[in-house]
Order: C-alpha cells, then sequence, then structure tokens
C-alpha cells in the first residue's frame, strides 16, 4: 500500500492511526503541499491522503478508514452492533460537515486580510463550547467510544490535539487556529485523552 499526503496533515494522520491500529504498514509519498500534480495524476483529484492497493485507489481520509474497516476488520474501528456502528458513522458525519466549519470559517477570514472580528469570535466561542461535548464522552471511558481505540478517535483526535500539542515551525493558519481557540485546559478528561492518543503509533 502507498499514502500519498502533504506535511503535517490533520486528514493524513488520520489513516495513519488507523493503520497502525491494524498492524498494517504503508509506504508514504509526501508531495510538496503547493505542487498535487502527482496526486492528481493518481487519483483524479488534488485532496490528500489518498490510498493505492493494488489496482485500487481511495481518496479521503473517511471513505480510506472504511475501505480499511472492510477489507482488514482485526481489530476493529467500527462497533460490531450494526445500531452502534451507524451511531459512529453519524459522528464521523457530523465532525466532518458540522464541527470542522467553525475552524474553516475562521482560517478563511484570517486569510482573507480583513476579518470579521465578531464572526471569528462567535465561531471561536462555539470551538470552545464543543470541548465540553467530548469532554462528556470520555466521562468514564478511555476514549470517545468506549474503552478501546475506534473511527471516532481517529478522526477528531488530529484536530483537538492542536489545543495542547504545537510546534513552532507548523506554517499553517488552520493549525493556529485549532491552538488559539481549543484550550483544553479546565476538561481533564479531554486533555489525558490528547496526551493518550498522542502516545499511540502512527504508521
Amino acid at each position: 500500500m502507498r499514502l500519498y499526503s502533504v506535511p503535517i496533515s490533520t486528514n493524513v494522520e488520520r489513516v495513519t492511526l488507523a493503520l497502525a491500529h491494524k498492524g498494517l504498514e504503508v509506504e508514504h509519498v509526501e508531495v510538496p503541499y503547493d505542487d498535487r500534480s502527482e496526486v492528481l495524476r493518481v487519483s483524479g483529484q488534488e485532496l490528500v491522503p489518498v490510498l493505492v492497493s493494488g489496482g485500487e485507489v481511495v481518496s479521503d481520509s473517511t471513505a480510506i478508514l472504511e475501505w480499511l474497516e472492510e477489507r482488514f476488520p482485526a481489530p476493529p474501528l467500527f462497533p460490531a452492533v450494526p445500531a452502534r456502528r451507524a451511531e459512529a458513522r453519524l459522528f464521523v458525519d457530523w465532525f466532518d460537515r458540522v464541527w470542522k466549519r467553525a475552524p474553516n470559517v475562521i482560517a478563511d477570514e484570517l486569510e482573507g486580510g480583513s476579518p470579521d472580528q465578531e464572526l471569528v469570535a462567535r465561531r471561536g466561542a462555539e470551538l470552545r463550547a464543543s470541548l465540553d461535548l467530548f469532554e462528556a464522552l470520555l466521562d468514564g471511558r478511555d476514549y470517545l467510544w468506549g474503552d478501546e481505540l475506534s473511527v471516532a478517535d481517529c478522526v477528531a483526535f488530529p484536530f483537538l490535539k492542536f489545543g495542547l500539542l504545537w510546534t513552532e515551525d507548523d506554517p499553517y493558519v488552520f493549525h493556529a487556529v485549532l491552538r488559539d481557540h481549543l484550550r483544553p485546559d479546565a476538561r481533564p478528561r479531554v486533555a489525558a485523552w490528547i496526551r493518550r492518543m498522542d502516545e499511540r503509533p502512527r504508521a
């Protein structure tokens, strides 16, 4: 398997966490952030990650997680019970369609040159308030969906981690937005989960 990525990608980290969880090895192909021609050649689009296995090409991190679960079901990322599996998929969809909207809006505003500060403040407050939900999900368990790693952890951690984990050489405005608006100091379970997740291997 080959995994196409760009440096410090949140969506790529989702996949590398899942691959390591399943004990799978992958060849990394890192392309420049501003030159996606190789990704376009391989997959017909420019977004990463892209996973290539034999004659199959899978793009989009959540699609890759589903693909991995179908072909390598053990250890699982999704619950075995159909209703719980559906709930996990709803969480992933909510995270991508709803939760990620706020930091993307803020980043677009800041990169536009004359940000609407009221909009930035409102969306930032949404991000901070969302930590209460994650704190509640972690009540009495080590991971978001139970006592074992699941797709929910792989999907959310690469984004929430920036509230605690940050490197000065990170050039991405989007990551700085997460750093500035996600401060889990008053959410000890979230902070402990971030540290616990960061100790997990990546493929």
